[in-house]
């Protein structure tokens, strides 16, 4: 029945992940808009359930799967490439790198660059530490590297390389389905698939939903501070209305060439505000505490990742910790596939340390450029900016920038940086939807992303209807648990898969039980130095 409404529309999708998966959300937004109170209280107390009961999950296996890909790097299989054996990457590593900055910086770094360092400044999650003191500002850095460093971009990397590996070197369609054909084998062009690839279509569309709420929050507040729009729900819709227009008339018109310069601006923009409070703020004491901000961290970082608030008995990281966790890991299949289509050729070892390594240093500059030169005027310039964080997260940025020169200026940059962030992350994401929803062999139908980008825009303005930031961390947080379940599963499927490829088995004789045990000892080292042709690739049915 599915198959002959989606021929009858002239959509060349999987019916049973198109249809499925917009009636979920459609059905969401249709629910949540009249009963937007009873959704709120609703989502409250299943995300007060998620965290109390597993809240330690989110924390374990993200910090389980950092030390997953560092050893899967540094193994035996850290030679394979994401490729046929004799490719070399597509990209060189500069362009590589700045394409995995563009991933990275959105709305999110603009939003919480000032926000996350000065909440924390002014409220210390550990006991005995004095708020607004010098230790709470040296903690206040390490928690905010600690929530955007190694372990968020561990959420995007596993994802990134599994795709990879399994689409360029087996064949298989850049789906996050496609990952489990060593656990499921057949089966993941069926239901088990389907499932798979709803959960991760459900997952982009609310976690780049949250994306565009989080900016248009922030958008409504330089708006307020630029041509005094007022701030309240009205406003916000009426943003994302705009929003949503702008990355419709985009997906329509096809201009992702126009789309990928105009985000390449974006970002030389982004590095231009950097610049500019770097040498305009207390350049001497941003540097020197850039380096230390990167020692704490590594120093820290072994504790702060197994913290799970045990003996305090708080729930502090019900709105930090496990909600950013929860985010970036329902960000994953979009982030992912994006990795994945410009890394072709790279050996596993290359990728991981590189989508780990050069993301984290840029964040580390970022940080701490601008949280110590927010800390900065709280401490010496007589600045109580933590009053106005604590007040709205929102306006961080541009309560931050008031004290500087040029503050209308910068202020109007951040607007368009967040602007051109949110429409292109929207335009990005009904991209990949659409790529998960559809045949590998069929081309992309502009009406499909069309809808799917109408559909993320209804979704941002019933999660700011229902409640603001609280409703965006509420559902992102319950929403963002099965798909933490399967990127643990990822990583058993993705480890199947790389032992028969180094021993030169096909994926076939792995599903059909014909490879040799993993041995963690390496007793078949003596093979590692074969180059392997690539295994036989399975074909979609």
């Amino acid at each position: 029945m599915l198959e002959r409404l989606a021929e009858r529309l002239g959509l060349n999708a999987i019916p049973q992940i198109f249809f499925v998966s917009a009636a979920l959300a459609a059905l969401f937004v249709a629910f949540a808009i009249p009963f937007h109170t009873e959704f709120a209280d609703f989502f409250g107390l299943l995300t007060s359930f998620t965290v109390a009961y597993f809240g330690w999950f989110y924390i374990l296996s993200v910090t389980g799967l950092l030390i997953f890909l560092i050893w899967i790097a540094t193994s035996r299989y850290g030679h394979i490439r994401l490729s046929r054996d004799h490719e070399q990457p597509e990209y060189g590593t500069v362009t590589w790198f700045a394409m995995l900055f563009a991933a990275g910086i959105g709305t999110i770094l603009m939003f919480w660059g000032v926000a996350e360092p000065m909440s924390h400044f002014a409220n210390p999650p550990l006991e005995g530490v004095e708020p607004a003191s010098h230790d709470a500002a040296k903690l206040a850095m390490t928690i905010a590297l600690y929530h955007f460093g190694l372990h968020t971009w561990t959420i995007f990397t596993l994802p990134a390389l599994a795709i990879g590996y399994f689409a360029y070197r087996q064949g298989l369609p850049m789906r996050i389905s496609s990952i489990f054909y060593t656990v499921l084998g057949e089966k993941i062009f069926g239901p088990w698939g389907w499932l798979i690839d709803i959960i991760a279509v459900l997952g982009t569309l609310f976690g780049v939903a949250v994306s565009v709420g989080l900016g248009t929050l922030q958008l409504n507040s330089g708006l307020h501070y630029l041509v005094d729009l007022p701030t309240g729900a009205a406003s916000q819709i009426a943003i994302v209305a705009v929003i949503t227009a702008i990355a419709t008339v985009s997906v329509a018109l096809g201009l992702d060439r126009g789309i990928k310069r105009l985000s390449e601006f974006n970002i030389v923009i982004a590095l231009v505000i950097l610049l500019f409070v770097w040498i305009a703020g207390p350049t001497l004491f941003m540097t020197a505490g850039t380096v230390q901000n990167f020692g704490n961290y590594l120093q820290n970082l072994p504790w702060l990742a197994f913290w799970t608030e045990t003996y305090q008995g708080t729930e502090w990281q019900r709105s930090w910790t496990v909600f950013y966790w929860a985010w970036t890991i329902s960000w994953a299949p979009y982030v992912g596939i994006f990795i994945a289509r410009i890394s072709r050729g790279r050996t596993i070892r290359q990728f991981v340390f590189g989508a780990l390594g050069a993301p984290l240093l840029f964040t580390v500059i970022w940080f701490s450029v601008f949280g110590l030169a927010a800390m900065d005027l709280e401490l010496n310039g007589g600045v109580d900016l933590a009053a106005q964080v604590q007040a709205d997260v929102s306006v961080a940025l541009f309560s931050f920038l008031e004290n500087y020169p040029l503050a209308s200026i910068t202020s109007l940059m951040s607007v368009v940086i967040i602007i051109v962030f949110l429409t292109t992350s929207a335009d990005s994401a009904a991209l990949v939807i659409d790529l998960l929803s559809r045949h590998a062999d069929e081309r992309s139908h502009t009406g499909q992303r069309v809808f799917w980008t109408l559909l993320l825009g209804a979704i941002a303005g019933t999660l700011l209807l229902g409640g603001g930031l609280d409703a965006l961390q509420n559902v992102i947080t319950t929403l963002g648990f099965p798909f933490c379940v399967l990127l643990v599963f990822m990583a058993v499927a993705l480890t199947r898969a790389l032992h028969a490829d180094y021993l030169g088995y096909s994926l076939d004789d792995l599903v059909a039980g014909r490879t040799p045990r993993i041995d963690p000892m390496g007793s078949d080292s003596a093979d590692a130095d074969r180059a392997h042709p690539p295994p036989k690739s399975p074909h979609e049915h």
